[in-house]
């Protein structure tokens, strides 16, 4: 009967798990679970506590520390005209809905201002929003 409360335990471990997204109830709840074979198997008080324990040590001392480097990966590393997004440039040629120039950098792109209404002036700063092939897409910055 008690693996009944085993399988209690790992409910209320699992539901707790889900609500704090620590990955340690998750792991306890697993433990549980295993305490609960042990128990419906007869082995018991002793070997339930023992499956718990090495089952919940196995989870949290080698489990989760290796769930845990995965999750924390860095992001993506942004290359080519995906890195240029979101940086800032100046005006070197005025910018309109149609033409414009810019230096991003080092390096002077074509462009043209990002809503089609806008004039930009020479040496104004404005942000790279989207990059078309070879032209950058700008808007003022304020």
């Amino acid at each position: 009967m008690s693996w009944i409360i085993w399988l209690i335990v790992a409910a209320v471990l699992g539901v707790a798990e889900v609500v704090t997204v620590t990955l340690a109830l998750g792991l306890l709840a697993v433990a549980a679970v295993a305490a609960a074979v042990v128990s419906a198997a007869g082995l018991g008080v002793p070997a339930e506590l023992g499956a718990f324990a090495v089952v919940a040590a196995a989870g949290l001392g080698v489990v989760r520390p290796i769930a845990m480097r995965h999750i924390r990966q860095p992001p993506p590393l942004r290359t080519g005209v995906a890195a240029l997004v979101g940086r800032t440039a100046i005006v070197i040629q005025e910018v309109n809905g149609q033409s414009g120039r810019v230096r991003i950098g080092g390096e002077e792109w074509s462009s043209r201002a990002y809503d089609e209404d806008l004039v930009i002036p020479v040496g104004a700063k404005v942000d790279v929003m989207q990059i078309e092939g070879v032209t950058a897409l700008v808007y003022p910055r304020e």
